[in-house]
């Protein structure tokens, strides 16, 4: 095969997840069957199975791509010189990016993470959920460690917070809309930490 085939088969592979991400999210993983796939993709469903030989292994794909992009920026945050609150703010920004450019993906790890999770193949995703925790965990204990946020408080009660009302944005963040995603991180980090810091 030529390195010009091996691009396009890359592509075309692409656009299927791509496809196939939007319906997960929007019609929801065990509603979705390979014929959906198919069918919006304009092929037949035996054509889909030269790509991929599961909707399982697409969705894995989907969420494993995406949280590896995720928790590459988290790491190069935690292991930057930057401050505490520098640190928080920039994770904050980078998870809003991600609903930004990931509308599809993060949806459908909010709504398929529990009933995913119980098939093996998918005990990763309980695994990055323990990571995601242990993330915001360090930079909250580093930013009252600093003194930068609140000697009193409560670390796993703000984690808890911030992990919800940072990801439920999928459900109404629209990509391209007025509001940017720039715009609704700074909002939430002005709200945030304005109740948080000593500022």
């Amino acid at each position: 095969m030529t390195t010009r085939e091996d691009e396009a088969g890359r592509n075309r592979r692409a656009e299927l997840l791509g496809i196939a991400a939007g319906l997960f999210a929007e019609k929801g993983f065990k509603n979705t069957t390979v014929r959906d796939i198919a069918d919006a993709s304009g092929i037949q469903s035996g054509s889909l199975y030269h790509h991929f030989d599961s909707k399982e292994s697409m969705v894995d794909e989907i969420l494993s791509t995406f949280q590896e992009e995720l928790f590459g920026s988290y790491d190069q945050i935690l292991d930057s010189v930057d401050d505490a609150r520098t640190k928080l703010e920039r994770a904050v920004q980078v998870s809003f990016e991600a609903i930004d450019r990931h509308r599809h993906e993060v949806a459908i790890f909010q709504n398929e993470a529990d009933y995913l999770g119980a098939f093996e193949r998918f005990a990763y995703l309980a695994e990055r959920n323990a990571q995601s925790r242990a993330v915001w965990i360090t930079l909250l204990d580093d930013g009252v460690r600093s003194g930068a946020l609140r000697a009193d408080l409560d670390i796993e009660l703000t984690y808890r917070f911030i992990r919800d009302t940072v990801w439920v944005a999928v459900k109404w963040y629209r990509p391209g809309g007025t509001l940017t995603h720039e715009h609704v991180a700074d909002q939430y980090l002005h709200i945030l930490l304005d109740g948080i810091s000593h500022g």
